[in-house]
């Protein structure tokens, strides 16, 4: 029979995801909510202890003694098994970590318990795309492309409006556009790559440079400016050049002053938990939330038709056309 600690912990098997605050390591991240789960895991009422029958010497006078011990059966509770002497029942838990963010960046962190560690892998197979936005400030640039390196140069930026910049990043999209179609190692005139876009499938295999799907332009106040972006196989690093880059196409230089996750894979913002819901009982009910989710869309779109993806806008003259007999 299943204790309450184990029945709370296959509740707690699954995906879910936090905020990681920008100047924290997403391994101390990591350890608290694994201090915080054992927590709640070995806070469970523990099951009553088991018993066991002995025979206890009744006291007897001294006028008695010669006629022979008399003996009681009694049931009494086994010491051996009280937690102050097993111990916690769960004295580790391991929690998987998806896509890292470094130190310095901030937003979605998707994590797993238990069985969700097959189900972060089959996650992360299914090619899925990341969202960032990305703080910039033009005239300056440093060593790590980053507010905090050291400044290497500065330079004007009155030229710069907000037309050139989205220019450059429309040069950017579409370089990146065909580098996804490069990598997609499908031959682009066929059925099977229309097919694929249409559903969203269309994608690197495997391994492959990072690149950027969507990129635009949500706020322009120079110096400042804020990026959104869509990515795959990235890394918090090659953003900050990708930052640094868009400043010398704009005939300057751009530093990269925050990153932050908004969303990783099926999990945004809005599913993350913020440092004061790490408790065992808020991870229960995010990872019964998401499930609930999950079957909901499912069930949709086994009722609606198929529709196209936002990737098919992209390839949307691959339809093969039939050869002129």
């Amino acid at each position: 029979m299943a204790t309450p600690a184990i029945r709370m912990f296959r509740k707690i098997e699954g995906l879910f995801c936090v905020y990681k605050p920008a100047g924290v390591h997403w391994k101390l991240v990591r350890g608290s909510i694994e201090t915080s789960l054992l927590k709640g895991l070995n806070a469970t009422p523990s099951q009553p202890l088991p018993t066991e029958v002995r025979f206890l010497a009744l006291p007897v006078s001294e006028a008695e003694a010669p006629k022979g011990l008399t003996l009681s059966a009694a049931s009494m509770p086994v010491l051996s098994k009280h937690p102050l002497v097993t111990g916690p029942e769960f004295q580790s838990i391991k929690v998987g970590v998806g896509h890292r963010l470094d130190a310095s960046s901030s937003g979605v962190l998707v994590l797993a318990v238990g069985n969700g560690s097959k189900a972060l892998n089959n996650l992360y197979n299914t090619r899925v795309t990341r969202d960032y936005t990305l703080e910039g400030e033009f005239g300056t640039a440093t060593d790590d492309f980053s507010h905090t390196g050291r400044i290497v140069e500065r330079s004007t930026y009155g030229h710069i409006t907000k037309d050139k910049l989205e220019r450059v990043l429309a040069m950017l999209q579409g370089a990146n556009q065909k580098a996804l179609l490069l990598y997609s190692n499908v031959d682009m005139r066929s059925q099977e790559a229309y097919e694929m876009a249409v559903r969203g499938l269309l994608g690197p295999d495997g391994k492959s440079l990072p690149i950027l799907t969507g990129l635009r332009c949500i706020h322009f106040e120079p110096p400042n400016f804020t990026l959104e972006v869509q990515c795959i196989n990235e890394t918090q690093k090659y953003l900050r050049k990708v930052v640094h880059e868009i400043g010398l196409e704009l005939r300057s230089t751009a530093l990269c002053r925050g990153v932050r996750r908004t969303r990783d894979g099926p999990f945004t913002l809005q599913d993350a938990l913020t440092r004061d819901h790490w408790a065992a009982s808020d991870v229960i009910q995010a990872i019964g939330k998401k499930r609930s989710s999950k079957k909901k869309s499912k069930t949709q779109t086994k009722d609606s038709p198929l529709q196209p993806s936002e990737e098919s806008t992209t390839v949307n003259q691959m339809k093969p056309v039939r050869e002129q007999q």
